[in-house]
């Protein structure tokens, strides 16, 4: 390992990954030897400053997976596990709803998912086969997914924001037999009934639950164990549509499994769960606390910042679930006596920067921060575990081998894998940025790569010879950098995708979606980095070679085209685009690092009425040559 320490974590890690089959004795007597002959003083004092983290992660990772070699030797599955908890707290409240009010225990989620379960059998449904869920988040649909999940079929999550051609093409990606709409999203039920589905019914499904049996159904054929699949979540594409990331039953447990571990939660903890339950943030590390553990949650249709605190303190809330934007938009609000009366000790999520964690933490005393990384199908999650500000997680330098993750070198422009004289790949010195990787044992429930229901999907996300020779390992796309004691601090997404409202967004996509909308015009869309605003936001660049580009009529398309999250927050017309390169490789487009530094430099020369809007306030800024406009998401365009 390039710059750190040696032999003595080498060895000792090695030692400990066979678990059992060597003796802790003589495995640390061996590392001491190896030490005393190096004398790398430099491995003392790593020890020292990480060893209590280090034994602490060690635990929760022989927890984690203990469990899951005795769940899958007795052929239990998420669903089974459910069962266990409801039987333990039958009356205590599993799920409460914000927007009503309404109140399910375990027993009644229990019977609720059974009704689900025995409508779905008689639909003649099987182990298998799979049914889309496209509704807003709520309680109903974790009985949904979890019901089907009791026969063997596997839910696909759709997320509520997409309509047209991508809504389509997760329907069909994930081979759907049948879709489940909420009432509330009737727009995207007529799409597709209108261009696929026109000889088809559309039930309502409320009386038919209310009317099926409420006992247990008989086990599915073939029955599912861990390594089975349990449920689709859409992940952006770099290629174009969303893929459908498989989650099996292990993934499901591991992933709430670590959060409840590695953050200390207790089984009396409420958790408030303000993120889109068609992700596995929401859906996994906040619902699988109640599924898995016993927790409350309590589910919120959308956030509000606003009422943030309230909801809060009305149930009474100790765990609360973020992304970046939330804890910034928080700050943002007024002081209110609210922020300050919680019982909120703990948050967990993604996203935070530096800047704002300290501020999120002084302002409202919430005495944890449980910041994590790790995509819904990736095998190299980490997390903050002692909270040491601005980090994502960590790896250990004195035990590397135990959870094997490296960042390693890539190409800055063509992010194509950096290899040694071996052929393979060269790791990252600390402080060096790097490729975040993990090495894959689909024999291993924490280290198997499950992919996504395209093959081909699935095999560009893989890479050999990367540890060593013949070895596979999963690329995560992203870019992060680990410091001296092996804190891991997120850097930037790779590839065609960039992240903006805690939403991953797909170049290829927008840019095809966009490209249609103007009569197969070139564009070209990219992510820009705003100052003191998490992810990157969207700059689309338009080919108008006549100076006709209407504005008011393009946006009006874009609106209905493309969910919030995915809209270009700005534009640049100009008479051609290079569409042959992305991000670095558009110096016609003046892509640029800092944002800040180049639409200064764009508006440089207009009056003192030019100055860039705040992304938040879904306002598009475009630029027209030596011309700025103004948009605002209803009324259109109008001149600076």
């Amino acid at each position: 390992w390039p710059g750190g320490v040696s032999s003595p974590g080498l060895l000792l890690s090695r030692g400990l990954l066979r678990l059992f089959g060597v003796s802790w004795t003589w495995s640390l007597a061996a590392g001491l030897g190896v030490y005393l002959g190096t004398r790398s003083w430099k491995y003392f004092y790593v020890a020292a400053r990480t060893a209590r983290r280090d034994l602490n992660g060690l635990y929760v990772l022989l927890r984690v997976k203990l469990a899951l070699w005795r769940y899958m030797r007795s052929g239990t599955n998420i669903p089974s596990i459910f069962a266990q908890t409801a039987k333990r707290h039958p009356n205590k409240p599993a799920l409460i709803y914000e927007a009503t009010g309404e109140t399910w225990t375990f027993a009644q989620l229990d019977e609720l998912s059974n009704a689900v379960a025995h409508w779905a059998r008689g639909q003649g449904w099987v182990s298998g086969d799979v049914v889309a869920v496209f509704m807003e988040s709520r309680p109903l649909q974790v009985a949904l997914w979890l019901g089907l999940a009791k026969v063997g079929v596997e839910a696909a999550l759709i997320n509520f924001n997409l309509r047209h051609d991508s809504l389509l093409h997760c329907v069909g990606v994930s081979g759907s037999r049948a879709i489940v709409f909420g009432a509330e999203l009737a727009d995207g039920k007529n799409v597709l009934i209108a261009e696929h589905m026109a000889s088809l019914a559309a039930l309502p499904l409320d009386p038919i639950l209310a009317s099926a049996s409420r006992h247990p159904t008989s086990p599915c054929v073939p029955p599912k164990g861990m390594n089975d699949r349990l449920f689709y979540i859409y992940t952006s594409g770099t290629t174009g549509l969303p893929k459908a990331a498989i989650v099996v039953h292990s993934r499901y447990y591991r992933i709430a499994a670590f959060g409840y571990f590695a953050f200390r939660m207790r089984s009396d903890d409420i958790i408030y769960d303000c993120l889109p339950l068609y992700h596995s943030a929401g859906n996994i590390m906040g619902v699988g606390q109640c599924l898995i553990h016993g927790l409350t949650v309590v589910v919120k249709k959308k956030f509000s910042a606003s009422r943030f605190w309230e909801d809060c303190i009305k149930y009474n809330c100790t765990v609360v679930q973020y992304i970046g934007e939330i804890c910034r938009y928080l700050l943002s609000q007024p002081v209110r006596p609210s922020e300050k009366g919680h019982k909120v000790r703990l948050a967990v999520g993604n996203g935070l920067r530096p800047s704002v964690w300290e501020a999120f933490t002084e302002r409202f005393r919430v005495a944890q921060i449980g910041e994590f990384y790790g995509a819904t199908e990736c095998n190299c999650s980490i997390a903050n575990m002692d909270g040491k500000v601005g980090a994502c997680g960590f790896n250990s330098r004195i035990l590397p081998n135990v959870y094997p993750i490296r960042l390693v070198r890539v190409d800055e422009d063509s992010m194509e894998l950096i290899r040694d004289s071996r052929g393979l790949c060269v790791p990252c010195r600390p402080g060096e940025p790097g490729l975040l990787v993990g090495r894959i044992n689909q024999q291993d429930p924490l280290r198997r790569f499950d992919g996504y229901a395209n093959q081909d999907a699935t095999r560009k996300k893989i890479a050999h010879n990367v540890f060593k020779q013949n070895d596979s390992a999963y690329l995560s796309g992203d870019v992060l950098v680990m410091d001296e004691l092996g804190y891991m601090y997120f850097r930037d997404r790779s590839g065609d995708t960039f992240r903006w409202r805690g939403e991953n967004v797909s170049t290829t996509e927008v840019e095809g979606t966009l490209s249609s909308l103007l009569g197969q015009t070139d564009v070209a869309v990219y992510g820009v980095a705003v100052p003191d605003v998490e992810g990157k936001a969207g700059m689309a660049a338009i080919a108008d070679a006549t100076g006709s580009f209407d504005c008011n009529g393009f946006l009006q398309k874009v609106q209905r085209a493309l969910p919030p999250y995915a809209r270009p927050v700005f534009l640049r017309i100009s008479p051609n685009v290079d569409t042959t390169g992305k991000l670095s490789q558009h110096p016609t487009l003046g892509v640029h690092k800092n944002f800040n530094h180049h639409f200064s430099k764009e508006i440089g020369n207009h009056s003192s009425d030019c100055v860039p809007c705040k992304p938040e306030s879904h306002i598009v800024t475009v630029i027209l040559c030596n011309k700025s406009y103004q948009c605002s998401n209803i009324w259109g365009f109008k001149r600076l």
